[in-house]
């Protein structure tokens, strides 16, 4: 299996690069991972469109749960990312959508949650020209690039000579 490995220059270009995220398995449970990462990404100034059939017409993050990729409305264009809070045996299918509906919608990046690999549909996502991130959240990167973690004392393995 090959290596997952990053680096700290192509995430921020990937996490600056980002404007709107289509969040997919996005839960309204507060205490659910999905919920508080697509809340933080709300709350750092990125357009988050929460998608999940199971919430679909409810609210979050001041947005309208979507059913699905395919039904989020054109002006929510460009969608630049697609972040996967699903399995990794329903990774594909998500992949696979978002490679159907949202290419010509400006679709950059695929980024799919800590314990998601899906080698195959990033292979596919690739090929498309797509950037494909796995095995990581967007949440936990951008507090580690921009130096958040060393608030609460965790090496966050950047080094920055600027003053906090």
């Amino acid at each position: 299996m090959p290596e997952l490995s990053y680096t700290h220059e192509h995430l921020r270009e990937v996490l600056t690069g980002t404007r709107t995220i289509a969040t997919v398995g996005v839960s309204l449970n507060e205490v659910r991972p999905s919920f508080y990462v697509a809340r933080y990404l709300k709350l750092k100034g990125y357009k988050v469109i929460p998608v999940n059939p199971r919430y679909a017409g409810q609210t979050a993050f001041g947005e309208t749960v979507i059913e699905s990729l395919a039904a989020i409305p054109r002006e929510n264009d460009p969608i630049d990312m697609v972040d996967i809070f699903r399995r990794s045996s329903e990774a594909g299918a998500v992949v696979d959508e978002a490679i159907e509906v949202l290419l010509d919608r400006g679709l950059k990046t695929i980024w799919m949650q800590i314990g998601v690999i899906d080698h195959a549909a990033a292979a596919r996502a690739e090929a498309k020209g797509l950037t494909v991130i796995m095995d990581r959240c967007p949440k936990m990167e951008y507090q580690r690039l921009w130096g958040e973690l060393s608030w609460g004392g965790i090496n966050s393995g950047v080094l920055s000579s600027r003053l906090r």
